[in-house]
Protein backbone atom coordinates (compact mmCIF):
# COMPACT_ATOMS: atom_id res chain seq x y z
CA UNK A 1 0.00 0.00 0.00
CA UNK A 2 1.82 3.29 -1.33
CA UNK A 3 2.13 6.30 1.79
CA UNK A 4 -0.52 8.29 0.33
CA UNK A 5 -3.55 5.99 1.02
CA UNK A 6 -2.33 4.54 4.50
CA UNK A 7 -2.24 7.76 5.86
CA UNK A 8 -5.92 8.72 4.79
CA UNK A 9 -6.77 5.57 5.95
CA UNK A 10 -5.28 6.18 9.31
CA UNK A 11 -6.30 9.64 9.38
CA UNK A 12 -9.96 8.01 8.66
CA UNK A 13 -9.77 5.66 11.90
CA UNK A 14 -8.93 8.71 13.26
CA UNK A 15 -12.00 10.92 12.90
CA UNK A 16 -14.34 7.29 13.29
CA UNK A 17 -13.00 7.49 16.72
CA UNK A 18 -13.86 11.12 17.20
CA UNK A 19 -17.17 10.72 15.67
CA UNK A 20 -18.00 7.69 18.22
CA UNK A 21 -17.39 10.28 21.19
CA UNK A 22 -19.98 12.17 19.91
CA UNK A 23 -22.20 9.03 19.11
CA UNK A 24 -21.09 7.99 22.36
CA UNK A 25 -22.73 11.34 23.57
CA UNK A 26 -25.85 10.96 21.75
CA UNK A 27 -26.79 7.42 23.20
CA UNK A 28 -25.85 8.69 26.60
CA UNK A 29 -28.14 11.28 26.70
CA UNK A 30 -31.13 9.13 24.65
CA UNK A 31 -31.39 5.86 26.08
CA UNK A 32 -29.28 6.07 29.24
CA UNK A 33 -31.01 9.21 30.56
CA UNK A 34 -34.16 8.42 28.72
CA UNK A 35 -34.98 11.89 27.21
CA UNK A 36 -36.96 12.46 24.47
CA UNK A 37 -35.62 12.48 21.14
CA UNK A 38 -35.95 15.03 19.86
CA UNK A 39 -36.91 17.50 23.02
CA UNK A 40 -40.10 17.76 23.32
CA UNK A 41 -41.06 20.60 21.09
CA UNK A 42 -38.11 20.33 18.71
CA UNK A 43 -38.74 18.86 15.07
CA UNK A 44 -36.40 17.40 12.82
CA UNK A 45 -37.04 18.05 9.23
CA UNK A 46 -36.68 14.60 7.61
CA UNK A 47 -37.73 14.87 4.45
CA UNK A 48 -35.27 17.60 3.62
CA UNK A 49 -32.23 15.46 5.66
CA UNK A 50 -33.44 12.83 3.54
CA UNK A 51 -33.24 14.95 -0.09
CA UNK A 52 -30.22 15.92 1.23
CA UNK A 53 -28.87 12.58 1.65
CA UNK A 54 -29.61 11.76 -1.88
CA UNK A 55 -27.58 14.66 -2.49
CA UNK A 56 -24.68 13.78 -0.86
CA UNK A 57 -24.54 9.64 -2.12
CA UNK A 58 -25.04 10.89 -5.46
CA UNK A 59 -21.89 12.66 -4.80
CA UNK A 60 -20.04 9.83 -4.03
CA UNK A 61 -21.05 8.14 -7.35
CA UNK A 62 -19.79 11.17 -9.57
CA UNK A 63 -16.35 11.08 -7.11
CA UNK A 64 -16.25 7.41 -8.42
CA UNK A 65 -16.97 8.57 -12.31
CA UNK A 66 -13.95 10.80 -11.86
CA UNK A 67 -11.88 8.35 -10.38
CA UNK A 68 -12.56 5.78 -13.31
CA UNK A 69 -12.38 8.59 -15.79
CA UNK A 70 -8.82 8.87 -14.85
CA UNK A 71 -8.04 5.66 -15.11
CA UNK A 72 -9.56 5.74 -18.97
CA UNK A 73 -7.76 9.07 -19.78
CA UNK A 74 -11.16 10.67 -20.35
CA UNK A 75 -10.35 14.37 -19.48
CA UNK A 76 -14.44 15.21 -20.57
CA UNK A 77 -15.79 12.79 -17.88
CA UNK A 78 -13.20 13.60 -15.27
CA UNK A 79 -14.24 17.16 -15.79
CA UNK A 80 -17.61 16.96 -16.26
CA UNK A 81 -17.46 14.39 -12.87
CA UNK A 82 -15.00 16.34 -10.28
CA UNK A 83 -17.06 19.33 -10.90
CA UNK A 84 -20.72 17.63 -10.49
CA UNK A 85 -19.01 15.96 -7.08
CA UNK A 86 -17.91 19.53 -5.85
CA UNK A 87 -21.42 20.99 -6.50
CA UNK A 88 -23.62 17.89 -5.12
CA UNK A 89 -21.33 18.68 -2.07
CA UNK A 90 -22.02 22.45 -2.05
CA UNK A 91 -25.13 21.94 -2.26
CA UNK A 92 -25.53 19.78 0.37
CA UNK A 93 -23.77 21.69 2.91
CA UNK A 94 -25.53 24.90 1.54
CA UNK A 95 -28.95 22.66 2.42
CA UNK A 96 -27.44 22.12 6.20
CA UNK A 97 -26.96 25.86 6.84
CA UNK A 98 -30.34 26.73 5.61
CA UNK A 99 -31.53 23.51 8.13
CA UNK A 100 -29.93 25.68 10.54
CA UNK A 101 -31.09 29.16 10.10
CA UNK A 102 -34.79 27.53 9.92
CA UNK A 103 -34.95 24.66 12.18
CA UNK A 104 -36.32 26.52 15.51
CA UNK A 105 -34.16 25.71 18.12
CA UNK A 106 -30.38 26.44 19.24
CA UNK A 107 -27.41 24.54 20.69
CA UNK A 108 -27.91 26.04 24.08
CA UNK A 109 -32.11 24.93 24.12
CA UNK A 110 -31.14 21.51 25.44
CA UNK A 111 -28.88 18.58 25.33
CA UNK A 112 -30.16 16.94 22.61
CA UNK A 113 -30.15 20.13 20.55
CA UNK A 114 -26.76 20.59 21.57
CA UNK A 115 -25.70 16.90 20.38
CA UNK A 116 -27.72 17.42 17.08
CA UNK A 117 -25.40 20.65 16.44
CA UNK A 118 -22.46 18.78 17.72
CA UNK A 119 -22.78 15.87 15.48
CA UNK A 120 -24.26 17.44 12.35
CA UNK A 121 -21.89 20.42 12.53
CA UNK A 122 -18.79 17.75 13.10
CA UNK A 123 -19.89 16.02 9.76
CA UNK A 124 -20.47 19.52 8.33
CA UNK A 125 -16.60 20.09 9.18
CA UNK A 126 -16.16 17.09 7.17
CA UNK A 127 -17.65 17.85 3.90
CA UNK A 128 -16.26 21.62 3.87
CA UNK A 129 -12.53 20.00 4.85
CA UNK A 130 -13.82 17.68 1.61
CA UNK A 131 -14.96 20.36 -0.66
CA UNK A 132 -11.74 21.97 -0.17
CA UNK A 133 -9.37 18.78 -1.36
CA UNK A 134 -12.08 18.89 -4.15
CA UNK A 135 -11.34 22.52 -5.52
CA UNK A 136 -7.68 21.42 -5.10
CA UNK A 137 -8.39 18.60 -7.38
CA UNK A 138 -10.99 20.50 -9.63
CA UNK A 139 -8.00 22.70 -10.44
CA UNK A 140 -5.40 20.32 -11.30
CA UNK A 141 -7.73 18.07 -13.32
CA UNK A 142 -8.44 21.37 -15.23
CA UNK A 143 -4.49 21.65 -15.70
CA UNK A 144 -4.41 18.22 -16.78
CA UNK A 145 -2.25 17.01 -13.97
CA UNK A 146 -3.77 13.37 -13.59
CA UNK A 147 -3.31 10.23 -16.29
CA UNK A 148 -4.42 6.97 -15.99
CA UNK A 149 -1.14 5.94 -14.76
CA UNK A 150 -0.54 8.56 -12.39
CA UNK A 151 -4.43 9.17 -10.46
CA UNK A 152 -3.44 9.10 -6.84
CA UNK A 153 -4.38 12.85 -6.37
CA UNK A 154 -8.06 11.88 -7.42
CA UNK A 155 -8.06 8.41 -5.75
CA UNK A 156 -6.50 9.19 -2.08
CA UNK A 157 -9.23 12.37 -1.20
CA UNK A 158 -12.03 10.37 -3.41
CA UNK A 159 -11.55 7.91 -0.33
CA UNK A 160 -12.00 10.68 2.51
CA UNK A 161 -15.47 11.77 0.05
CA UNK A 162 -16.40 8.27 0.47
CA UNK A 163 -16.04 8.39 4.24
CA UNK A 164 -17.65 11.45 5.04
CA UNK A 165 -20.65 10.42 2.60
CA UNK A 166 -20.43 6.87 4.87
CA UNK A 167 -20.63 8.81 8.12
CA UNK A 168 -23.51 11.22 6.71
CA UNK A 169 -25.77 7.88 6.01
CA UNK A 170 -24.91 6.99 9.68
CA UNK A 171 -25.29 10.24 11.36
CA UNK A 172 -29.40 10.95 8.99
CA UNK A 173 -30.37 7.17 10.28
CA UNK A 174 -29.24 7.69 13.73
CA UNK A 175 -30.04 10.91 14.47
CA UNK A 176 -33.20 11.86 12.01
CA UNK A 177 -34.92 8.33 11.84
CA UNK A 178 -34.26 6.50 14.31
Amino acid sequence: MDPQTLGMLLFIISEVMVFGAFFTAYFFIRVVAGDHWPAQGDELPKLIAGVNTAILLSSSLTMHWTLEAAKRGNRFAMKAGILTTFLLGLTFLLIQVNEYVHIGFAPSDSAQASIFYGLTGLHGCHVFIGLMLLGFMLIRIFRGHFTPHEHRGIEVPGIYWHFVDAMWVIVYTTVYII
